[in-house]
C-alpha cells in the first residue's frame, strides 16, 4: 500500500458502512462509500416510520449530507452487483440498470440483509417486510388503508378482517411493530371515525419459538410479553406461517396438529433474514465459508480468510453468534477503519 494513496471501497451505508467512513474521514486514503440508496437509515426506528409516528426526515439522511465534511470520502448511488478479487475491482448497477466499476485496494463489505421468506417468496405479494424506507412507507400505507376501507363496510367477518393485523416473527422488529400497531389503534385513531373503533382492532404475533425475542435473556423477553399483552396484542407461539395470501395466514403448531387460518387482510412479515444478493457472491468468489442465512465467515479481525484485504461488517458478519444489532454493526466499522490505519502505519492488527 505505498506510493498512490490507498483506496478503500465501503459496500453499504448502514451503522458499519457508515462509522468505518467517518472514522477514515481526514486519514491519508481515498474512500468511497456505494449505497443502493444514497442514505443513511436508522433501522431501529423504522417501524415507527411504518406506523405514521416518525417521518422520513427523522430516521433517513442523505450519506453525501452525512459525508460532506471530508474532503477524502466520496459516496455513490449504485448496487454492487460482481466483484472480481484478481483486479481488485466492484462492478456496480445504477438505478437505470446500466453499471459502472470501481477499483479498490481495501473493500469493506457492510451490505446488510434482506427479508427472507424460507424459499417462499411468493408470501412477499401479501406479507411485505420491512428493511428500507420504501418498505416502511408501503406498510404505512396499508395500515392506514386498512382502517379506511373498514370504515365503508357494515359489521361482519369481512370488516373484522381488515380490522385484524398479523405479524410474523417475535423478534426485535415484529415485536416494536405489534405493539405500534396496538398504539396506534388504540390512541391515535381512537376518535378519528364514526362507523368503526379503532381501539378494538386485533393485532396477531406468530412465531416459533416459545417466547419473542429468543436472542434475548430470558426476563427482557416475559417483559416484553407481558407488555405486548397489556397493550392487548395476542401472541401464538410455537407456530409456523406455513401460507400467506389475500385473506390471511394459515399456522401450523410446531409440536404438530391441525393447520389454523386468521382471517387478517394485513400480514407483515418480520421471520428472518438473509444475505443480499453480493454477499453470497462474494463468499463464492472467495471461498468463504457461510452459515444458513449466508453471513460470511471472518477471521477475529473481520477480514475474510486468505484475503487481508477484504473486510465484512455489520450483520454480515458470521462469527461468536453476534446479534444483528446497531451496536455491533458500528463498532465493526470502528474496528476495521483502525485495521486500515495500522496497515497504512506498518503496525499489526488488533483482533
Amino acid at each position: 500500500m505505498s506510493g498512490e494513496r490507498t483506496k478503500v471501497l465501503i459496500i453499504g451505508g448502514g451503522f458499519g458502512g457508515l462509522f468505518c467512513a467517518r472514522r477514515l474521514g481526514g486519514r491519508d486514503v481515498d474512500v468511497t462509500l456505494l449505497d443502493r440508496g444514497a442514505g443513511h437509515i436508522f433501522q431501529p426506528l423504522l417501524y415507527q416510520c411504518a406506523t405514521g409516528t416518525l417521518s422520513i426526515g427523522h430516521i433517513s439522511r442523505s450519506l453525501r449530507e452525512e459525508l460532506a465534511r471530508h474532503r477524502n470520502v466520496t459516496t455513490l448511488l449504485g448496487e454492487a452487483i460482481r466483484l472480481d478479487p484478481g483486479a481488485r475491482t466492484v462492478t456496480a448497477m445504477r438505478p437505470d440498470e446500466t453499471t459502472f466499476t470501481v477499483s479498490y485496494d481495501v473493500l469493506v463489505v457492510a451490505a446488510g440483509m434482506k427479508q427472507s421468506y424460507f424459499g417462499k417468496e411468493h408470501f412477499a405479494e401479501w406479507a411485505p417486510g420491512m428493511k428500507t424506507l420504501d418498505d416502511a412507507l408501503r406498510i404505512r400505507q396499508r395500515l392506514f388503508t386498512a382502517f379506511e376501507i373498514a370504515e365503508t363496510l357494515p359489521p361482519g367477518p369481512e370488516r373484522d378482517s381488515w380490522l385484524t393485523f398479523a405479524v410474523a416473527g417475535g423478534g426485535p422488529t415484529g415485536v416494536e411493530l405489534a405493539g405500534q400497531i396496538r398504539e396506534v389503534a388504540s390512541r391515535t385513531l381512537a376518535n378519528e371515525f364514526h362507523s368503526i373503533a379503532p381501539e378494538d382492532a386485533k393485532v396477531l404475533l406468530f412465531d416459533g419459538g416459545d417466547r419473542v425475542l429468543k436472542s434475548f435473556a430470558p426476563g427482557l423477553a416475559d417483559k416484553a410479553a407481558r407488555t405486548l399483552r397489556s397493550l392487548g396484542v395476542e401472541l401464538h407461539m410455537g407456530v409456523h406461517v406455513t401460507d400467506v395470501d389475500r385473506d390471511g395466514v394459515t399456522v401450523t403448531p410446531k409440536a404438530g396438529g391441525p393447520a389454523q387460518q386468521h382471517a387478517a387482510r394485513t400480514v407483515l412479515w418480520t421471520a428472518g433474514v438473509e444475505a443480499v444478493p453480493f454477499a453470497r457472491h462474494v463468499a463464492d468468489v472467495l471461498g468463504a465459508d457461510t452459515d444458513r442465512a449466508g453471513r460470511i465467515s471472518v477471521e477475529p479481525d473481520l477480514s475474510v480468510p486468505g484475503h487481508p484485504e477484504v473486510f465484512v461488517v455489520g450483520d454480515l458478519v458470521g462469527r461468536d453468534d453476534l446479534p444483528g444489532v446497531a451496536e455491533n454493526a458500528m463498532q465493526g466499522g470502528l474496528h476495521v477503519a483502525a485495521c486500515v490505519r495500522r496497515d497504512l502505519a506498518g503496525g499489526p492488527r488488533r483482533r
